[in-house]
């Protein structure tokens, strides 16, 4: 799963429609579509409810945006107080996100890296929703 994939299925669950959403991130709507769909395969889970009018959520679905949320404000907090370690210093920095899409993988490094010598990222890719 990619965190663009998580804010796409915000941005849906906020609009209600796909078609209000594919215009707001500038993607066709087939290609939202799609992506959403993949996203439910890749859970094993129905999230959204396609009705005519609308889009709303499954249970799982409510369960994905919460944990959605939470993934992508964790993403974006302010690394700075990890930077106001001593610098002789280690961090080492979990997240349970992509390595290759999360900006966390270029923040850490870059922004503490001229004041801690040894400035880590890691991270564990979100596979499946807890129970």
């Amino acid at each position: 799963m990619e965190l663009r994939v998580l804010r796409y299925f915000l941005t849906v669950a906020q609009e209600e429609s796909f078609s209000r959403a594919a215009e707001k991130l500038h993607l066709s709507q087939p290609t939202l579509s799609r992506q959403l769909k993949e996203l439910e395969d890749e859970f094993g889970k129905q999230l959204l409810i396609r009705e005519p009018r609308r889009i709303l959520l499954t249970d799982d679905g409510q369960l994905l945006r919460r944990r959605a949320e939470e993934i992508l404000s964790l993403v974006k907090k302010p690394l700075g107080n990890f930077c106001t370690v001593r610098k002789s210093a280690a961090i080492y920095a979990s997240a349970p996100v992509n390595p290759s899409t999360s900006p966390c993988s270029w923040k850490l490094p870059r922004s503490c890296g001229s004041n801690i010598p040894a400035c880590a990222f890691t991270s564990s890719a979100v596979t499946a929703l807890p129970p």
